[in-house]
């Protein structure tokens, strides 16, 4: 017999507590399958609600597969089914699997820990300040609700994106811009256009390895080149330049992915010096610039979009779901780009690109940003007095930024220690999947705003103490 106890002082909507109170009766078997619910009428009646809303949470009910509708009879309680994906179990070659980190992180299983997501944890982003602007946005008559947005994306964006790129020293003209639902479709964008099957691409070792895993998609042979303190290892860069004479080099200049260091002025220069020399186009992934607190050496700068194509996105600080990033090259790069996402996703969201536009000229983005940088310099002060205490190594104390890499000592692989740590629901990065060819490493990437948990400090203890 179906149990709701429906209370309207709750924020949540009346047809959502009817859904989970079916929901929930249903996956703890109460209600078990070919049983009736009770009729529109009579639940309404019994709940003091409209019949409308009871009408409504049947409908999402058998949208969800939790009930059947059968003309003329009622609603049925559906045949049982596996609902929910279900915890895999966890081993070595799946902790260092780069599509099962990556559902890792976007898993959103209570009492998970993602000590190495590459993102910010939802109650940290401003949530309050997106539904302010979204019931501003909606209210605006100009707003095209129903309406593919534009080729190369909403033009008054592209032309904040030109006032902001300016603040990096970077001169871009709105059509040099392209946006895209993130940096990650950016990056897929470059990919498709700029690497065929066989093609060698030079990336970050360590990088970011979920573009790894799209490269590999394209067909294309990684080959690291290593990384300093200071950027990647100009002279390995100038030895593999002259043996696999690559198109395309993917790196990362601020707060790198994973170790959090930033690029020098002279490795700047020199890598420049070698894209003339040897002909190769430089792509340089800025995801994470807006959490830098200050100014710092961009190639883009340096280069003016001559070589380089410049990556940036808000989905890191604004939200993950709006999926608003861009890219910017010189012209006849950016038309040709801009070719290759129409064929393949038509355009992107104006509504978000609107949502975006508005925040950024409004003033709260800046001031947002601001506190974001003293949340995670605090959160970056105590991880580090974390890691010191269980005795890791860290490569560097970083300026800002989400991560910070470590290693603890005697281990040549920690591999071993990820598989230990999903095993208790810790999510770890080891350092083998952001490795070009998965090569075992000692490293692992924190971070900051969730690795400062006990129990994260609890594990790594535990796991050195019985090493």
């Amino acid at each position: 017999m179906l149990m709701v106890s429906l209370d309207s002082s709750q924020a949540t909507p009346l047809v959502e507590q009817i859904v989970d109170a079916v929901r929930t009766q249903i996956d703890d078997r109460i209600l078990r399958p070919g049983m009736k619910l009770p009729p529109i009428r009579k639940l309404a009646e019994s709940q003091l609600v409209s019949r409308f809303t009871v009408v409504e949470a049947y409908d999402r009910l058998v949208a969800l597969g939790y009930l059947r509708s059968r003309r003329g009879s009622g609603f049925y309680v559906a045949p049982r089914r596996e609902r929910g994906e279900g915890r895999q179990q966890a081993s070595t070659d799946r902790a260092v699997d780069v599509a099962w980190m990556m559902r890792q992180g976007l898993d959103d299983r209570p009492g998970l820990i993602k000590a190495s997501a590459g993102w910010l944890p939802s109650d940290w982003l401003d949530g309050e300040g997106l539904r302010r602007h979204l019931r501003t946005l909606s209210r605006r008559p100009d707003v095209r609700l129903t309406s593919y947005g534009t080729a190369q994306g909403y033009l008054p964006l592209r032309q904040q994106l030109q006032v902001k790129l300016a603040e990096f020293g970077i001169g871009a003209a709105p059509h040099q811009i392209v946006l895209t639902e993130g940096a990650t479709r950016a990056l897929d964008i470059l990919a498709r256009h700029l690497v065929k099957p066989g093609d060698t691409v030079l990336v970050d070792d360590p990088g970011y390895f979920n573009f790894f895993g799209n490269l590999r998609l394209q067909g294309a042979t990684l080959v690291g080149v290593p990384r300093n303190i200071d950027g990647p290892d100009v002279a390995q860069l100038e030895a593999l330049l002259a043996h696999h004479k690559p198109k395309v080099f993917f790196t990362h200049s601020v707060l790198h992915n994973p170790t959090g260091a930033n690029l020098s002025p002279g490795v700047a220069f020199r890598i420049l010096q070698l894209a003339e020399k040897h002909d190769f186009l430089v792509i340089e992934d800025d995801t994470y610039a807006d959490f830098h607190p200050h100014s710092t050496t961009r190639l883009a700068n340096l280069d003016q979009l001559n070589r380089v194509i410049f990556v940036g996105s808000f989905s890191k600080t604004l939200s993950g779901s709006l999926r608003v990033g861009y890219l910017a090259a010189r012209p006849d790069l950016a038309a040709e780009l801009n070719d290759v996402k129409t064929l393949t996703a038509l355009c992107s969201s104006e509504f978000n690109e609107q949502l975006v536009y508005q925040m950024l000229t409004d003033g709260h983005y800046r001031k947002y940003l601001d506190r974001l940088q003293g949340r995670l310099a605090q959160a970056s002060d105590a991880c580090l007095r974390m890691l010191e205490r269980v005795g890791l190594e860290v490569y560097l104390e970083p300026k800002g930024g989400l991560f910070i890499w470590a290693r603890p000592p005697g281990f040549e692989d920690v591999a071993e220690i990820a598989s230990r740590a999903a095993e208790q629901d810790i999510m770890l990065a080891p350092g083998k999947v952001f490795r070009p060819q998965m090569q075992p490493s000692p490293w692992m990437r924190f971070n900051v705003a969730f690795a400062t948990q006990p129990r994260v400090e609890r594990f790594l203890s535990d796991a050195l103490d019985t090493a």
